[in-house]
């Protein structure tokens, strides 16, 4: 057996090497072996490390195996394009703002194939009609031929179309780029994650892409996590343990998975969004008293819960909406009446406005 701390990617070498040779490895959190300040030195630490392993006090981390490995580069590295495309966007839409061209007021999406037709005519130096602009659009658009050409109708600089044609390039080839890493990832994953893949897209807020980053990083198999809680704390996303003396401190959350933490949240800002599902039903009431950001980890922690059962075996089974509104019916009535009483209401009183 030998153990080794965990590093940034300094582990993976070897690491690689002792599986490849059958010999049982595994990767240790450093902060669960810290040594006494001003003793420590990187041949104290082996040692130290050396007498916990023998004496069985050191509990491994969670190492996938290479296949899944490959997959978590794979998505790691499609969501950081996603990212410096997202990045080249905004730079995108800088440099029109700069120009006085306001084609973000009028279409939600500038990077589209109509708004990428429209921007060509203002990078070619063409003059820009209602008929030219009418023939760049799309049947699904809202704004009119003239909105648009008025949202074109700008200052440009030479310099800055030039600027907008690069952008525009180098945002299409990223495009391109992600495309094909989704082919690839498709390709790739096996029948086992493409079920997988499929179960977790029926949840809100999930898609495909999301379904995929959310394989790659805990795998199909949950009997490497003793419970959810156990994925849930594993994912970074419940509430930490600081208590001292009696007194409970700050709870935020723990150090995670950051990949996975900050897939699942964005995954929960749009389940929120679901109204007839019971993850928009927690969010409202926990967004009054807790606020908004406090509210979305509540979300992104019981979607990380289902993701477990799902993953286990399980058919995902929305609560729905009216979920908190199923149990304690009375108590909540008389609540809301004691509220109108207090507002001055009687049972039998009308309204003297009507």
């Amino acid at each position: 057996m030998a153990a080794m701390e965990s590093t940034g990617p300094y582990w993976k070498p070897l690491y690689n090497i002792l599986e490849m040779e059958g010999l049982p490895a595994m990767v240790v959190n450093a902060a669960h072996m810290k040594a006494l300040p001003g003793r420590k030195t990187d041949v104290a630490d082996a040692a130290w490390m050396a007498d916990l392993l023998q004496h069985g006090l050191l509990r491994a981390s969670f190492i996938p195996d290479r296949k899944q490995r490959e997959l978590r580069e794979m998505t790691r590295y499609r969501k950081s394009r996603a990212e410096e495309r997202a990045r080249e966007v905004n730079r995108l839409q800088k440099i029109l703002e700069g120009a006085n061209i306001k084609l973000a007021s009028s279409l939600s999406d500038i990077t589209g194939q109509a708004a990428n037709a429209m921007l060509r005519l203002v990078t070619e130096d063409k003059p820009i009609t209602a008929a030219s602009v009418a023939a760049c659009m799309q049947r699904s658009m809202k704004s009119s031929a003239q909105q648009l050409q008025r949202s074109l109708d700008g200052v440009v600089t030479a310099l800055q179309r030039e600027l907008i044609g690069e952008i525009l390039h180098t945002i299409q080839q990223q495009s391109e780029q992600i495309t094909r890493l989704d082919s690839l990832i498709e390709r790739y994953m096996d029948d086992a994650y493409t079920q997988a893949s499929d179960a977790l897209d029926a949840m809100p807020g999930i898609a495909q892409v999301s379904a995929r980053v959310i394989l790659a990083e805990i795998g199909v198999d949950m009997t490497r996590f003793p419970s959810a809680n156990h994925l849930c704390s594993w994912a970074g996303i419940c509430p930490g343990n600081n208590e001292s003396a009696g007194k409970r401190k700050s709870g935020r959350t723990t150090a995670g998975n950051a990949t996975l933490k900050s897939t699942i949240v964005q995954c929960a800002v749009v389940a929120v969004k679901n109204k007839n599902s019971y993850f928009y039903a927690q969010y409202q009431r926990l967004v009054v008293r807790r606020g908004k950001n406090r509210a979305i980890v509540a979300v992104a922690h019981s979607m990380m819960i289902a993701i477990y059962h799902v993953l286990s075996g399980n058919a995902f089974h929305d609560l729905g909406a009216d979920y908190y509104n199923s149990f304690n019916t009375q108590k909540k009535i008389d609540s809301y009446l004691s509220k109108l009483k207090n507002l001055g209401w009687s049972p039998g009183a009308t309204d003297s406005s009507a």
